[in-house]
């Protein structure tokens, strides 16, 4: 009777609403819950197991890779004391990464497992797993196979390609890849070359993608190799990139300056994953100057050798100059599978980066530029398509410096085709004197003059002549 007053009695129920309130909107109910869980378990006996993020022999461990990826999807990572925030794919997206020597909790098959992520001595992370004895045998292999499954459907979802890079710093703490997001724009469709090299590439592509028991059946590593040859500025680089995208597969660009010797190439290669792209770039200049105390062997193991089997569903992309220089025993077939050439910018591929950076399908200036190209000059479509967006504001400007660029060119191959003593007999043609022996330099000289003159006098007369109409045309059809 005395107790049912009491809890009756208007000042108690006051109080009682209160003291509700004030463990519910501060840290009490928190750490109430702490401190029933850690009595909880120290009545239960648990199982520990490590994944530290790299193994003995310094290669990152890719259970450790998906348990994170894993662990920071769960919700309860923002129950830990220190989270790290970071800016997702997206700029208003924010990932919420565990911090290090912080507990998340995640509950699998009605039992409840805590993850720690630990830092060693070395700078080294490892993820500790506890479990209770008692579940163990019933749920770690499908709670492991779980988080694969779970980061599988991540990776199907993942539209970003990474670019990994080769460290030359504290590989104990990072291992001796570093990763980036890589966010370059370009297509296969974007490249200039010709279409129907495009679409060779990428049915040969789609062909490798599903070869694998075709390449078994034969015996023989699922890989593929190409080799990019072509002069600077032609587009090889954004092939690559479109070549990534267009697999998904993240690219592994090798430093070849950083690489100490054919040991540390065969590691750096061990330590790269299946579905991926290996890329070298300029190969050539690399095998000429030998930099590096890299061998010639070193770099035809890497290409095809025992350790270029420890994987698969791997592309080999290498990049070139010129072959000229190279031992033939680094093109055989088997080494390359496929060949692109990547010739500077002719007629055909200016049209299509005046369609693509001007929008321009024909101009009165065109002939001109043709003309320029049939007599054997050419820049580079890099060239070009710079000159192009910086006067992008008027089409014929844009021409008329493509025209000017492309003369600039042909008055610098003429020159140096001279040799000196032709150009001191050019000085004594223009002062009266013979040109004796050397008349065949000096033809050629009066050639350029000739057709420098041509091409300048064309230009004067067709530029003229509705120059500004031209410009205003092409701004009344844009807006």
């Amino acid at each position: 009777m005395l107790l049912r007053l009491f809890l009756t009695s208007p000042v108690v129920i006051v109080g009682i609403y209160f003291l509700l309130r004030l463990v519910s909107k501060t840290s009490l109910l928190f750490i109430a819950k702490k401190w029933w869980r850690l009595l909880e378990d120290s009545c239960h006996v648990f199982q520990f197991y490590k994944i530290p993020k790299f193994n003995d022999h310094m290669q990152e461990n890719q259970l450790y890779t998906k348990v994170v990826t894993y662990l920071n999807s769960l919700s309860s990572v923002e129950d830990s004391n220190y989270a790290n925030l970071f800016t997702g794919n997206k700029s208003n997206d924010i990932t919420i990464v565990l911090d290090s020597d912080q507990v998340v909790t995640d509950t699998f098959l009605s039992a409840r497992v805590y993850w720690t992520n630990e830092k060693s001595k070395t700078g080294s992370d490892t993820l500790v797993l506890k479990i209770r004895r008692r579940d163990k045998r019933r749920i770690l292999r499908p709670y492991i196979q779980h988080i694969h499954t779970v980061f599988d459907e991540f990776e199907q979802r993942r539209k970003e390609v990474k670019l990994y890079i080769n460290a030359e710093t504290q590989p104990e703490r990072n291992g001796r890849w570093i990763s980036v997001p890589f966010t370059h724009p370009s297509t296969i469709e974007t490249t200039v070359i010709d279409a129907d090299l495009k679409n060779k590439v990428k049915s040969d592509l789609e062909a490798f993608l599903k070869s694998k028991q075709y390449y078994q059946r034969l015996g023989r590593v699922w890989k593929r190799s190409y080799l990019l040859c072509g002069p600077s500025g032609t587009g090889k680089s954004s092939f690559i990139a479109g070549m990534s995208k267009f697999l998904n597969y993240d690219i592994y660009d090798i430093d070849m300056r950083k690489v100490i010797d054919d040991s540390d190439l065969k590691m750096l290669l061990l330590r790269t994953t299946s579905k991926s792209m290996i890329v070298i770039e300029d190969l050539d200049r690399f095998l000429i100057e030998k930099s590096t105390a890299v061998t010639l062997s070193g770099i035809l193991n890497f290409m095809d050798g025992f350790f270029s089997s420890c994987g698969e569903e791997r592309v080999m992309v290498f990049t070139m100059n010129s072959k000229d220089r190279v031992d033939p025993a680094v093109l055989r077939p088997g080494r390359i599978d496929v060949h692109i050439q990547f010739p500077l910018c002719d007629f055909s591929a200016f049209k299509n980066l005046a369609n693509s950076h001007l929008g321009l399908k024909e101009h009165k200036l065109f002939p001109q530029v043709e003309e320029i190209f049939q007599s054997g000059v050419s820049l580079s479509p890099a060239e070009i398509g710079e000159i192009m967006i910086s006067n992008r504001s008027s089409p014929t400007r844009a021409l008329k410096s493509v025209i000017t660029a492309m003369q600039s060119n042909m008055a610098a191959r003429v020159v140096n085709k001279i040799p000196r003593s032709a150009s001191a007999r050019v000085g004594m043609e223009e002062s009266g004197e013979s040109a004796g022996l050397y008349s065949e330099s000096v033809h050629t000289v009066r050639e350029f003059r000739k057709l420098y003159g041509l091409f300048r006098s064309k230009s004067s007369r067709k530029e003229s002549m509705d120059v500004d109409l031209q410009d205003k045309d092409y701004q009344r059809q844009s807006s």
